[in-house]
């Protein structure tokens, strides 16, 4: 019943706060940049539960910096070992049942929520952020920052910061209504040197070799979309063979990110909306053509989008 409460103040302390919201963007903005820094740069271990609709996961995180190489461990603390590491800028998966593989990153994308490393200083434009005040968690004193797109065609974050490291120690990502999709939520952390040492050995193990994937290709599309959300940019894109031909093409605003997919439709094809946690799939059949929308986006917005997709005529 607390959080409940809590929650709500939230809320209602970002609509009082409203009037006053223009002044602070800089200085909240400055604040979340450090948060990303500081989880590039720290060497520290975080012991958290990420809540989603799909149940409670427990994990561990390790992170520091060697000599200039970024090392990382993010390891799965219940149910058979999953370990994800980095090293430098390679991200090796290891999981039950698959052949270890190595993809090229520059962090672990699992690890942390996706705000942590998000370019603010690109996000101002689109986004507001809004300094709510300040709490306790973890035993820990924290900033709290709500970060809330202006055109409120997106989901938005709420986030707790440690006032000392500027890690985070919560996140809950909120849809339009207020309801939490997602958290995250340190339960115990530490930073230091002992977290360097523990991960001194990653320098020299044996990790998998990197899986190549195909080259993209710049493709010319049937198909164009009319509206995007503020801030959207077309990322390249490469299906694997399917069966049917689909052009695909993903968006990201650096936030948040979703693909439009296009195929012949099929005898059976028809209307289709399914929304899991963060991510929702909306399908519409048009001039023949299937449109599918993936991704992190409420279903007004990919609704919306799909309609919006024009097809070229042929001459």
């Amino acid at each position: 019943m607390k959080q409940i409460w809590f929650s709500v103040c939230l809320l209602t302390g970002s609509l009082l706060y409203s009037s006053i919201a223009p002044a602070q963007p800089t200085a909240s903005g400055a604040l979340l940049q450090q948060m990303s820094s500081a989880s590039r740069s720290l060497n520290y271990e975080l012991a958290y539960i990420s809540i989603s609709k799909q149940g409670i996961e427990s994990l561990r995180y390790r992170h520091a910096v060697i000599g200039n190489v970024p090392l990382g461990q993010l390891l799965h603390m219940d149910g058979p070992r999953r370990e994800v590491l980095q090293r430098g800028g390679g991200i090796s998966y290891f999981e039950p049942g698959l052949e270890p593989f190595t993809l090229t990153g520059d962090h672990i994308v699992d690890a942390l929520p996706a705000i942590v490393y998000a370019d603010f200083t690109r996000l101002a434009k689109y986004y507001d952020f809004i300094s709510v005040g300040s709490t306790r968690i973890a035993d820990r004193p924290c900033e709290v920052l709500r970060v809330v797109a202006r055109d409120g065609s997106r989901y938005s974050y709420i986030v707790w910061m440690d006032e000392d490291t500027k890690l985070p120690l919560r996140v809950d990502l909120l849809d339009r209504d207020g309801e939490t999709l997602e958290q995250y939520r340190v339960i115990s952390f530490a930073v230091g040197a002992d977290v360097q040492g523990a991960m001194q050995g990653l320098l020299k193990a044996n990790l998998p070799p990197l899986l190549s994937l195909p080259a993209v290709e710049n493709v010319q599309l049937s198909w164009s979309t009319g509206w995007l959300p503020a801030g959207v940019a077309r990322n390249r894109r490469k299906l694997p063979n399917v069966a049917v031909p689909v052009e695909s093409r993903l968006y990201s605003d650096g936030l948040f990110s979703f693909s439009v997919n296009v195929s012949p439709a099929g005898s059976g094809a028809g209307q289709q909306y399914y929304r899991q946690g963060r991510r929702t799939i909306q399908t519409e059949v048009r001039a023949g053509n299937e449109i599918t929308i993936v991704g992190e986006l409420p279903p007004a917005t990919a609704k919306r989008i799909a309609d919006s997709i024009s097809f070229k005529v042929s001459p």
